[in-house]
C-alpha cells in the first residue's frame, strides 16, 4: 500500500468509497453520468430565472439585445456548473460530504481525484470568463470585467479557501445578490442605458428564491452539517427557524406582482408559480426526515425558473 492510497486518506467518505472498492476488488466506474451529476443540473434554473426577469425588462424599455442576453445567460449558466464542481471539491476534501443524505459526489465519493474536479471547475470558470468577454466587447461595458472577476471570486469562497463564507451562515446573503441582483439587473445594464426600478424589484424577487432553495437544502443537512463543523445559516438559527425563513423566501417574491398587477395586467400569470410552492410550503412545515425535503428542492428550484421567466413576461408585454 503506496503513501496515497485512499484507504489512508483523512476524509472519511473517500476512505469508505475506497475500502469498499478493495472489499469487492472492483476498479472505480466513473462514467458521464457522474459528471453530468456533478455539474448538478437541478440547480441551473436559478441561474436562468434572472437573466430571463432582466431580458423582459430591457425588452420594454426597448433595449433587448438576443446576442447580449444569450451571452448573459451562457455567463450565468457556465459560473452555476463551475461553482457547483468547485463546492463539491471543496466540500469533499474537508469531509463535510461524508454523511450528507442524497446523491454522492464526485470528490467525496472518493471515486474521482479532487485535483480533476478542480480542473473541471476552473474549465467553466474559464468559459463563463470568456463568455463574458465577448458581451463586454460587444456592448463597451467594461466595468462589467471587475464584475465578473468579484463573481468568479464570490463563486470559489463560497466553499473554498481556508474561511469559506458558505461555512460562516454568509451564504444566503451572498447567494440574493448575485443570483438575484446581479445577475438580473446586470443583464438589464447590459443592453441598455435605461434604468428602471422595475430591475431592482425584480432581481429582489429572483434573489429570494434562490435564497429559498439553498435554505431548504441546508435546512435538510442540518445534521451533517453539525457534524462537518459546517455553520450554515440553518445550523446557527436552527430547525423551526430555518422552516420560518423558507417560508419567507418564497412568499414575499409575490410582492412584485402584487404590486405591478396594478398597472399590469399581465403580471397575473406570475401568480401561477404559487401551484408549485404552496405543496412545497406544506412539505418543508411538515417533513419530519432530510429525505423529504429533497422534492422541496427540485420544486422550488422549478418555481424560481417559471418566476423568472413569467416575470419577464409579464413585463415584456
Amino acid at each position: 500500500m503506496n503513501a496515497k492510497d485512499p484507504r489512508r486518506s483523512g476524509n472519511p467518505a473517500r476512505r469508505a468509497a475506497a475500502e469498499r472498492q478493495a472489499a469487492s476488488g472492483a476498479p472505480p466506474r466513473i462514467t458521464w453520468r457522474n459528471w453530468v451529476g456533478g455539474a448538478r443540473l437541478r440547480t441551473l434554473p436559478l441561474a436562468v430565472a434572472p437573466v430571463a426577469a432582466g431580458a423582459g425588462i430591457a425588452r420594454m424599455v426597448h433595449g433587448f439585445s438576443w446576442t447580449l442576453t444569450l451571452l448573459a445567460l451562457a455567463v450565468s449558466v457556465l459560473l452555476q456548473i463551475g461553482v457547483n464542481y468547485a463546492n463539491d471539491y471543496s466540500d469533499g476534501i474537508r469531509g463535510t460530504d461524508a454523511f450528507r443524505v442524497g446523491p454522492a459526489r464526485l470528490t467525496g465519493s472518493g471515486l474521482v481525484n479532487p485535483k480533476r474536479v478542480l480542473a473541471t471547475a476552473l474549465v467553466f470558470f474559464g468559459l463563463a470568463a470568456a463568455a463574458g468577454l465577448v458581451a463586454v466587447v460587444l456592448s463597451g461595458r467594461w466595468w462589467f470585467l471587475a464584475l465578473g472577476a468579484l463573481a468568479i471570486v464570490a463563486a470559489w469562497f463560497y466553499t473554498g479557501g481556508k474561511r469559506p463564507y458558505g461555512y460562516a451562515g454568509l451564504g444566503e446573503v451572498v447567494v440574493f445578490v448575485f443570483f438575484g441582483l446581479v445577475a438580473t439587473v446586470g443583464t438589464v445594464y447590459l443592453q441598455t442605458d435605461v434604468q428602471t426600478q422595475e430591475m431592482w424589484w425584480a432581481g429582489a424577487g429572483v434573489g429570494l428564491f434562490a435564497v429559498a432553495v439553498l435554505v431548504v437544502n441546508n435546512l435538510r443537512d442540518i445534521p451533517t452539517d453539525r457534524l462537518a463543523g459546517k455553520k450554515t445559516l440553518a445550523v446557527r438559527i436552527g430547525d423551526r427557524a430555518t422552516r420560518l425563513l423558507y417560508v419567507l423566501c418564497v412568499v414575499l417574491p409575490f410582492a412584485v406582482p402584487a404590486l405591478y398587477g396594478l398597472v399590469n395586467p399581465s403580471m397575473v400569470i406570475v401568480w401561477l408559480v404559487l401551484l408549485a410552492i404552496a405543496p412545497c410550503i406544506l412539505i418543508v412545515v411538515t417533513a419530519k426526515t432530510p429525505r423529504e425535503l429533497i422534492l422541496v428542492l427540485q420544486l422550488t428550484s422549478l418555481a424560481a425558473l417559471a418566476y423568472g421567466v413569467l416575470l419577464g413576461l409579464a413585463f415584456a408585454f
